[in-house]
């Protein structure tokens, strides 16, 4: 095992480690990413934009109140007014960043509306394709800084502390195939995105395992709020993995849900039909899908001749599975999405543990609650990021050399398969812990992860795995029904738990042993 001492370390390789550490320079980084940068990053998949009240008529004020309303109770005003605050100067960083957001004939940036906004304030590129050109303004602006040196191939598996503070990392090379690295850093940040992954059915790359948070949790971080997963209403059911998404904004342009019979069938569920948050409209489309009756996405009335224009990525997605959606409705199924449970952290990115900040999805900020308000991801990526970059530092300038030039290049790289222990772990977390929860068979669910964290030998699908369980163990513990947890045997959100919900992996395992007894 060879050892090598690094300045900052940030895990992860997407929106928010890339903009943390455009932010840090000319602090030297080091960015560690499993895959090459932007390409294992959910962030490049991300259709929709960025929630930022910058349009004549909308407020701060009012993005704070339909993050609180979508929270469904349980969202840190605080936290979400600061991420509201600074969104506009975070889209003008962007743009600094050479991300060419839409603008009007006047200059203006160009917004749309998404469910469960009051107001139009998405701000887009080019329809649908935010995610890939943030990530490729990024990536292109990384390579042209000095300050930061990207690892690419570098699968971390542990985080090293010291009397409860971090002492570095260690990694393995070769996209997680190679030699153990120890990276020593009294500074380290995890942006290791989510865990769609752990489900059958995700929008989310194979990256987005949880390994940082489980990481982090071995090592005896705080989580916060594990059991809320959110997924996506409309990812195309066409057998692919990740399942291409057919972006919200479709629905704010007037695309409607129907099934096999032509109904409408969000009317009877919610006043606000096809535009009601993002839980009530996964949960109406998975019991349509459940019953056989199926369902489509219809936008041949409200897209139409202009869908490739309009919504480019989505219309070569189509394309691609053999449906024109110009004139035929697109069969979709809710899919994993978006984790808002994770690392706890505070309103500059601090966790529990000295030393050792994160942000972006492996995080739970309270900035979202119960369920994520649509494209407000993306932002907190970007505020929390900035925060702590402002408050670990840019360094004193007295390095003046080029730390790039020990970056790694790896476009070789390719993930591999998942194994049959990952395939059964997708399959019991969809079953067990996915759009639909009840306490039978959550309880096996847990069993099948306790059996394949007994037979598991490998360094970074146990990270996977206790992230698995943090989610089992909280989902298990939320007796009600609240935003993206939703439990048949308790419908209805009940008072005594409207607040968030907070563990570290020790105080997991004393609850298995405890349900274990019962079960």
């Amino acid at each position: 095992m060879s050892i090598q001492s690094d300045p900052v370390i940030i895990i992860g390789g997407g929106l928010a480690g890339l903009f943390c550490a455009l932010k840090l320079a000319p602090r030297p980084v080091t960015v560690l990413a499993a895959a090459p940068i932007g390409r294992g990053a959910s962030s490049a998949w991300a259709q929709a934009g960025i929630a930022a009240a910058v349009s004549e008529g909308d407020t701060m004020e009012k993005h704070v109140a339909d993050t609180v309303a979508a929270g469904d109770g349980i969202v840190d005003e605080g936290i979400a007014r600061l991420m509201a605050s600074e969104a506009a100067a975070r889209v003008h960083d962007l743009l600094e960043y050479g991300v060419p957001f839409d603008r009007d004939l006047e200059g203006r940036l160009q917004v749309s509306r998404e469910a469960a906004h009051s107001e139009s304030r998405i701000v887009r590129v080019r329809g649908d394709m935010a995610g890939r050109a943030i990530m490729q303004a990024l990536v292109k602006t990384v390579d042209d800084t000095p300050s930061i040196r990207v690892m690419e191939g570098y699968v971390v598996e542990d985080i090293t502390t010291e009397k409860g503070a971090v002492t570095g990392v260690i990694a393995r090379t070769e996209a997680g195939r190679g030699s153990r690295v120890t990276l020593s850093a009294r500074t380290v940040v995890i942006a290791t995105g989510g865990i769609g992954h752990l489900y059958a059915v995700t929008t989310n790359p194979s990256e987005a395992r949880g390994e940082g948070i489980g990481m982090a949790a071995r090592a005896g971080a705080r989580m916060a709020d594990m059991e809320f997963v959110q997924f996506h209403p409309t990812a195309l059911n066409v057998d692919k993995d990740p399942a291409p998404l057919a972006t919200e904004a479709l629905r704010g342009h007037g695309a409607t849900l129907i099934n096999r019979a032509g109904e409408r069938f969000m009317l009877k569920i919610d006043s606000d039909a096809e535009l009601a948050p993002r839980d009530v409209v996964a949960r109406g489309i998975y019991a349509e899908v459940m019953s056989g009756r199926g369902a489509w996405l219809d936008c041949t009335k409200a897209v139409g001749a202009t869908f490739a224009e309009e919504f480019p990525t989505v219309y070569k997605y189509c394309r691609n599975a053999g449906i024109d959606p110009v004139v035929e409705p697109i069969p979709v199924v809710p899919a994993a999405h978006y984790f808002m449970g994770g690392i706890l952290t505070d309103q500059d990115g601090r966790t529990s543990i000295d030393g050792l900040w994160a942000c972006g999805e492996c995080t739970s900020t309270g900035a979202h609650g119960a369920n994520r308000l649509a494209s407000n991801s993306l932002l907190e990526a970007v505020v929390f990021s900035a925060r702590i970059a402002a408050r670990i530092g840019r360094g004193d300038g007295k390095y003046t050399g080029d730390w790039s030039k020990g970056s790694v290049d790896r476009d070789d790289l390719q993930a591999e398969a998942d194994t049959a222990a990952m395939t059964t772990l997708r399959k019991t977390m969809s079953a067990s812990f996915g759009v639909i929860r009840e306490r039978k068979g959550m309880l096996e669910g847990l069993k099948t992860i306790l059996q394949l964290e007994k037979a598991n030998r490998d360094a970074a699908f146990r990270n996977v795995l206790a992230t698995a369980k943090l989610v089992a163990i909280c989902a298990l513990r939320r007796e009600e029904s609240r935003g993206g947890h939703f439990r048949t045997d308790f419908p209805k959100k009940r008072p005594e738990w409207q607040h968030r919900t907070f563990l570290t992996l020790a105080d997991a395992e004393t609850t298995v042993d405890e349900m274990m007894e019962l079960a």
